[in-house]
C-alpha cells in the first residue's frame, strides 16, 4: 500500500513513515502543502496522513484540493486540535479520519491499514486465494497453514497479487504500490522480488507470469 505523509515537523514526519514502513507500506514524505498536492497529483496514493496545521498552504485546503480533483485517496487528517467542533470541521472538509496529537504509532498505523481497505473495491481484512492467507494487521502469510515468512517487499507484492483477486497486475503496478517514490522505474526489483516470493511460497508454483502483461495468482 502507498502512503504520503504530509507533516511540516521532519522529525515526527520521518517517525511516522519509518514506523508505517515497518508496517510494509511503501511511503513518500511532504513537508508542506505544495509539495503534497504536487505529489498526490502523479502518484497514486492509497491514504495520506495529512497534518492540519501546515504552513503556506494549509493542510484544510490540501483536502479540499483533494477533494475537488477527485483523489481516490483516503485521508487521515493529524491535528493538536482535539474539540469536537474542530474534528467535526475537518471531516467536514473531506477527510476520511481524524487523529489528534499526541497519539499512538499503533493506532495510527490500524487506523491507516482500515483506511487502505477502504481506497480500493472493499477488500476482507484478511486475504485468502489458492491456498494462501495473508493477514495485513498481524503480517502473517500461510499456504496450506504452513507458514510462510516473508520480507516486506515480498509481503506488499503479495498483497497487492491477491487483491487483484485472479486479475493480473502489472509490474508498474507493484512498483507504484510496494515502492516509494525514490525507486527506480527501470530496475528489475519487482521482477527479483516475484522469484523470491515463489521460492518462499514453495511448490507448485502459485504466482504466475502473465507474459508482456504482469503476474496473478489464479
Amino acid at each position: 500500500m502507498r502512503v504520503l505523509v504530509v507533516e511540516d515537523e521532519a522529525m515526527l514526519a520521518d517517525a511516522i513513515a519509518e514506523w508505517l514502513r515497518e508496517e510494509t507500506h511503501a511511503v513518500d514524505i511532504a513537508h508542506d502543502g505544495a509539495a503534497a498536492l504536487e505529489r498526490a497529483a502523479v502518484n497514486d496514493y492509497d491514504v495520506i496522513v495529512l497534518d492540519r496545521d501546515l504552513p503556506a498552504v494549509h493542510g484544510d485546503d490540501v483536502c479540499r484540493e483533494l477533494v475537488a480533483a477527485g483523489s481516490a485517496a483516503r485521508v487521515l487528517m493529524l491535528t493538536a486540535a482535539a474539540e469536537i467542533t474542530d474534528r467535526v470541521a475537518g471531516l467536514g472538509l473531506g477527510a476520511d479520519d481524524y487523529l489528534t496529537k499526541p497519539f499512538a504509532f499503533p493506532e495510527l498505523a490500524a487506523r491507516v491499514l482500515a483506511l487502505g481497505r477502504r481506497s480500493r473495491p472493499a477488500a476482507p481484512p484478511v486475504l485468502r486465494r489458492a491456498g494462501i492467507t495473508l493477514d495485513p494487521a498481524r503480517h502473517e502469510v500461510f499456504r496450506d497453514s504452513r507458514y510462510v515468512p516473508l520480507a516486506k517487499k515480498e509481503f506488499a507484492v503479495l498483497a497487492e497479487l491477491l487483491r487483484a483477486d485472479g486479475g493480473t497486475v502489472s509490474a508498474e503496478h507493484l512498483l507504484e504500490k510496494a515502492w516509494d517514490e525514490h525507486a527506480d522505474p527501470f530496475t528489475g526489483a519487482v521482477r527479483l522480488t516475484v522469484l523470491k516470493l515463489r521460492r518462499k511460497l514453495g511448490d507448485p508454483p502459485i504466482v504466475e507470469t502473465v507474459t508482456g502483461v504482469g503476474y496473478r495468482i489464479p
